[in-house]
């Protein structure tokens, strides 16, 4: 199973945007752009997963709202600061949502 987060992207928008046009002037059908949709989340997945080696830690002045549903995490944080070994960003509030990113097929 992958999960649709990108598809709110830049990249899933422009992909979705292009899709509908190919769709609208009969090029493509709209089964093909559900296949090709889920093709991308497949792999934007699996490029994330194994091509992303940086780590940053966070910490938060204050978690505002917490959620989980149907394996997803959300999480509303205020005052977050935000360090990559010397770099420092601070920002007044952020939405964090985090999935279970192992594929179904490597629970078993």
């Amino acid at each position: 199973m992958s999960y649709q987060l990108y598809r709110n992207t830049t990249i899933g928008n422009t992909l979705q945007e292009s899709l509908d046009e190919l769709i609208q002037y009969g090029q493509i059908t709209p089964t093909l752009a559900v296949k090709v949709l889920l093709q991308f989340d497949k792999s934007i997945n699996q490029a994330l997963s194994n091509r992303v080696k940086s780590r940053l830690t966070f910490k938060a002045g204050k978690l505002n709202t917490y959620r989980f549903c149907d394996n997803v995490w959300t999480f509303m944080l205020n005052e977050v600061e935000f360090r990559e070994v010397q770099e420092v960003a601070k920002v007044d509030k952020v939405k964090i949502v985090a999935c279970d990113g192992k594929n179904v097929d490597d629970r078993r």
